[in-house]
C-alpha cells in the first residue's frame, strides 16, 4: 500500500509518500502561497496529486476547522482567503477516484505524535502547535475529541486579552495574536532594527546574549504560559506536546517547564511538557495513519 499525504499549512505544503509500515519513502515541500486564495490552493493540490502514480489512498492534513466525514473545511480564518467551505475530499475523489481522508492539521499532527512520536504510550494528552497561528488537539483514549461540531481544540482563539488586538478570526484579544510565532516576529520587527527577521534569527541573537531580544522572547513565552495555565486547569492532562518549528528551541521548553509549574495549582504540576518529535513529518504521518484505518 502507498499513501500520498499532504499537510497544508499557511506557509508550505508538505508532501510525503508513505508505505504500509508508516515509513516516508519520498518527501518534498512547496510554498502554499495562501494569499492567492482557497481556489488557487485547491487547484495546486490537485495538480500535485497528479504528479504521482500508483497511489492507493490520499490523506490530507489541512489548516482550518475540518468535517472529517465530509472532508471539507467548516471554517478557516483569512490566513487562507476563501478556504472556508472547500470540499477537499469531494474534489480529489471526483478527479482521481482514489479514497481520500481529510483531517485538521493539528489533529493529524497529534495522531502522528501518538503513534510515531513524543506521545507514544499516552492515551490522553493535548497537542498545541505554534506557527502562523496556534492550533490545538485533544486526544482522549487514543482518539481525537471533536466536540459537537467537529471543531474542539481551537486553543488559539481563547481570549487572553479582553478587547485586545484584532484576530483574523474576527474577534479581539485571541491567544494566537499574542503567543504565536507570528506574534513573536511582529514584536521583534517593531522593537528591533533587524532585517528579514524570523524565528530562527531571533534565537540566534538570543544565543549571542542580546538582552533586548531576551526581553522580547521572555515576554512572548509568558503569553504562551497564560494559555497553558488555562488548558492545564481545564483538562488536567498528563502530557502536553508542543509543536511548530519554533518549539525545537531548547530555551523555550526549559523556560516553559520552569515557569508553568509556578503558575498552576500544586495538584496540577505533574503535567509533562515535551517537544514534538516528528517535526514537519507529524501531519503527513498522522493523516496517513488515519488513511490506513479506512
Amino acid at each position: 500500500m502507498k499513501i500520498l499525504a499532504l499537510d497544508i499549512g499557511g506557509t508550505a505544503i508538505k508532501i510525503g509518500l508513505i508505505n504500509k509500515n508508516g515509513e516516508i519513502i519520498e518527501r518534498r515541500e512547496v510554498p502554499t502561497l495562501a494569499k492567492e486564495g482557497g481556489e488557487a490552493l485547491m487547484n495546486k493540490i490537485l495538480k500535485l496529486i497528479g504528479e504521482y502514480g500508483c497511489i492507493d489512498r490520499i490523506a490530507v492534513s489541512a489548516s482550518g476547522q475540518v468535517d472529517p466525514q465530509e472532508g471539507k473545511i467548516i471554517f478557516a480564518t483569512d490566513n487562507i482567503p476563501g478556504w472556508t467551505g472547500m470540499e477537499i475530499k469531494k474534489r480529489i475523489e471526483e478527479r482521481y477516484n482514489i479514497a481520500t481522508v481529510v483531517e485538521n492539521d493539528v489533529n493529524a499532527a497529534a495522531i502522528g505524535e501518538a503513534y510515531y512520536g513524543a506521545a507514544e504510550g499516552f492515551e490522553n494528552f493535548l497537542c498545541l502547535t505554534y506557527g502562523t497561528g496556534i492550533g490545538g488537539a485533544i486526544v482522549e483514549k487514543g482518539e481525537i475529541y471533536r466536540g459537537c461540531f467537529n471543531s474542539a481544540g481551537e486553543f488559539g482563539h481563547i481570549i487572553t486579552h479582553a478587547n485586545g488586538k484584532d484576530c483574523t478570526c474576527g474577534s479581539k484579544g485571541c491567544y494566537e495574536v499574542y503567543a504565536s510565532t507570528t506574534a513573536l516576529v511582529r514584536e521583534a520587527k517593531e522593537k528591533l532594527a533587524i532585517e528579514n527577521v524570523n524565528g530562527k534569527k531571533i534565537f540566534q541573537y538570543l544565543s549571542q546574549g542580546n538582552d533586548e531580544v531576551k526581553e522580547i522572547v521572555d515576554n512572548w513565552l509568558n503569553e504562551i504560559i497564560i494559555g497553558l495555565v488555562s488548558f492545564v486547569h481545564i483538562f488536567n492532562p498528563s502530557l502536553i506536546v508542543l509543536g511548530g518549528g519554533i518549539m525545537s528551541q531548547n530555551y523555550i521548553i526549559e523556560y516553559l517547564r520552569k515557569h508553568l509549574a509556578k503558575s498552576v495549582m500544586p495538584n496540577f504540576r505533574k503535567v509533562k511538557l515535551v517537544q514534538a518529535r516528528l517535526g514537519n513529518d507529524a501531519g503527513i504521518l498522522g493523516a496517513a495513519h488515519i488513511a490506513m484505518k479506512l
